[in-house]
C-alpha cells in the first residue's frame, strides 16, 4: 500500500489528476501493486514554496518540476526501482509532455507492518497481500 506524495507548481495543478494517474499506472506496471491500491496526496505550490536546484547532477530542470515521494514496503530490487523511475518519466512525457529531467522521485522503504489501512489495525502484520508475499519470497 504505497502512499504517494506529489508536489508540483500551482501553475500545473490543472493537470494534477493526470500526473497522479501516470504515477499510479507506472507503479502498477513496474511494482506489481493492485490497480485499486491507490493513496495519493497532491500539493500545488507557488514558485517560492517548491525549491529545487535547476542543474544539480548535470540535469537541467524547469518550472515544470515535479517531485514524487513514495512510501512503500521495502524489498524491491534496484532493477525494479530503475524500471519504475523510467516508466514514470515515460508516461508523464507521453501524456503531459513533462520533461523527464523534471521528474524527481524519492522512495522510502518501510516494513509492511508500518502501515495501517484503517480501523486501528496493522493489516499487513496479520496477513500480507499476494504482491507483498512475493517480495518476501524473493528476499529468501
Amino acid at each position: 500500500m504505497p502512499l504517494v506524495r506529489i508536489s508540483l507548481m500551482r501553475a500545473s495543478q490543472g493537470n494534477a489528476r493526470q500526473v497522479a494517474d501516470a504515477v499510479h499506472d507506472a507503479m502498477v506496471e513496474t511494482l506489481g501493486i493492485p490497480p485499486d491500491d491507490r493513496f495519493q496526496i497532491i500539493t500545488a505550490h507557488d514558485p517560492e514554496q517548491l525549491i529545487y536546484d535547476r542543474s544539480f547532477y548535470g540535469l537541467e530542470r524547469t518550472e515544470g518540476f515535479i517531485a514524487v515521494q513514495i512510501t512503500l514496503a521495502a524489498g524491491r530490487t534496484t532493477q525494479v526501482k530503475k524500471n519504475l523511475y523510467r516508466r514514470m518519466a515515460e508516461l508523464l512525457q507521453e501524456r503531459l509532455r513533462v520533461r523527464p529531467e523534471d521528474v524527481f522521485v524519492s522512495l522510502i522503504g518501510v516494513q509492511a507492518d508500518d502501515f495501517s489501512l484503517g480501523g486501528g489495525r496493522a493489516q499487513f502484520a496479520e496477513a500480507l497481500p499476494p504482491h507483498l508475499q512475493a517480495l518476501q519470497q524473493t528476499e529468501q
